[in-house]
């Protein structure tokens, strides 16, 4: 049995039709068109599909639908765009950090929550704070990097 929700995704509403068992990454996947936001271990280890839910990191693959509603929901389409990347995504294009891509979303949006919350953070903070956010084609170094600057230029 599914009933309607309405999320607010990116600022937008969305009206959504979602079971008790369905998980916010596929509503915004296949509801909201939302393709930004990764499927990867489906069992929230990897973390592609880390979103904003209320201004704090949770997976999607483990959240529930309907546990979003009446909250703001923030995903990689709603943290900049390809005009206007937000400081973590402009210092991942500027070192050269990204790869593959598909681990790029859950990065951008852990290291966005992390930064809002620790703005001066120090290179042991970021390791810590993308540690539960895998990446299959990196040393991590460039990511670091590159969340390092982001943090140097927006403290500036």
């Amino acid at each position: 049995m599914t009933e309607m929700v309405t999320l607010r995704v990116n600022g937008r509403e969305h009206p959504c039709r979602a079971g008790i068992a369905t998980t916010l990454l596929t509503v915004l996947r296949d509801q909201c068109e939302l393709p930004g936001t990764k499927r990867g271990c489906n069992q929230g280890v990897c973390g592609a599909c880390s979103v904003l839910v209320g201004g704090k990191p949770v997976r999607a693959c483990l959240t529930l639908a309907t546990d979003c509603e009446d909250r703001e929901v923030t995903t990689i389409e709603g943290v900049g765009t390809p005009a206007r990347p937000n400081a973590v995504q402009q210092a991942l294009i500027d070192t050269g950090a990204v790869q593959c891509g598909f681990c790029t979303p859950g990065m951008v949006i852990a290291a966005t929550a992390l930064l809002e919350e620790h703005p001066d953070a120090d290179i042991e903070t970021i390791r810590q704070g993308l540690s539960s956010n895998l990446c299959r084609c990196s040393g991590y170094r460039k990511i670091v990097e590159a969340v390092s600057l982001a943090a140097r230029r927006t403290a500036s």
